[in-house]
């Protein structure tokens, strides 16, 4: 038996008996809702069931980080969706996810309330954003050393930043909200996306991050760090490939802006995207992380990755140490499917 069968087989035991444990204590079963994203035709609806002592005094963002791990998923617990008129039956999967897609759900474009039921909790309601119709431009973002200061993923500092350090002490990277600003300004509908490597339990404390700082609302694709049948932990690189690529199917008349950092795999990634579908990227922002953050990063003082600047048939790249670097160089070189003043960047820089 492999290594991570044993650690899977492992979590079940722990979860299983947590929640018999739990379940004689009184906790209950708890719904978490998280914003969940969509076309003029088909959703995806998103959350968790954990269990929750229903007597606790609730918790406020400003609490030790490593709070936000210690939970009990409940997997297989059935799960009702209402979406509009539409009535959806599932269940949670093994760790007590929700992902539910819902077709023909007759919502607006823009943010739109959902709700979800499972047996034996309180009925919660969950956003969803439904993108405009209209949209031809969106952003894909990361988190972690793109718009928050985090140094991931070296193992000792990830681990102070997200379980020890208090949730509100998260330092946002200079100069992104007002980048992000600049690049949407005349794309008013465009569709915000964040697709992060993060963990879903981090989701509250990441919403508040983006609320208090100034950044664009939008859905987050986070992930699970449990085992899985192939290895320890969870593929980073392989999440964000995936949700990119679904990203790409779900909106085929949108063209992505990609932004991240050079701290791990996001230029090889981004750069795999423009490769593959250089018709679908409008183009790619790097943060590039000074040589000491490069070295808490991931213990060398240079970048894992580069990605190529634009050879003629891929799309533009700028790249800056932070949003204010990122901004000078967009004016210089609007991405042209993006900002009217493509060509008139040099005199106004």
């Amino acid at each position: 038996m492999a290594l991570s069968d044993v650690a899977r087989k492992m979590e079940r035991m722990i979860n299983r008996v947590g929640r018999q444990r739990k379940t004689a204590k009184g906790w209950k079963p708890a719904i978490k809702g998280f914003s969940g994203y969509g076309s003029a035709d088909r959703v995806h609806v998103l959350g968790r069931v954990l269990m929750e002592d229903p007597y606790s005094e609730p918790e406020t963002q400003i609490q030790r980080g490593w709070r936000q791990f210690i939970t009990t998923q409940v997997g297989g617990h059935p799960v009702t969706v209402r979406v509009g008129d539409k009535v959806v039956h599932s269940r949670t999967d093994d760790n007590g996810y929700i992902d539910v897609l819902v077709l023909d759900h007759g919502l607006r474009p823009g943010w739109n309330d959902v709700v979800i039921e499972a047996r034996d909790a309180r009925p919660i309601t969950a956003r969803v954003l439904i993108v405009e119709p209209s949209a031809r431009i969106g952003l894909v973002s990361d988190i972690d050393d793109t718009v928050m200061v985090t140094w991931l993923p070296r193992a000792a500092l990830a681990a102070w930043n997200s379980w020890v350090r208090h949730t509100n002490t998260r330092k946002p990277v200079p100069g992104m909200a007002e980048f992000y600003r600049e690049l949407l300004a005349e794309h008013p509908g465009a569709p915000v996306i964040y697709l992060s490597t993060g963990a879903w339990n981090t989701f509250e404390t990441l919403q508040t991050f983006l609320d208090v700082n100034g950044l664009p609302d939008g859905p987050m694709l986070l992930t699970d760090w449990g085992p899985t049948p192939t290895g320890l932990f969870r593929s980073g690189q392989e999440h964000k490939k995936v949700q990119l690529r679904n990203l790409f199917i779900d909106f085929p008349d949108i063209n992505w802006i990609l932004v991240g950092d050079d701290g791990q795999h996001d230029p090889l990634i981004y750069g795999e995207a423009v490769f593959e579908h250089p018709d679908r990227v409008a183009g790619v922002a790097i943060r590039q992380l000074s040589a000491s953050e490069h070295v808490l990063s991931h213990g060398t003082a240079n970048p894992l990755e580069k990605i190529a600047t634009d050879d003629g048939h891929g799309a533009p790249v700028i790249q800056g140490a932070d949003g204010h670097e990122l901004l000078r160089e967009f004016r210089a070189k609007p991405f042209p499917q993006v900002s009217g003043r493509a060509g008139q960047g040099e005199a106004e820089g």
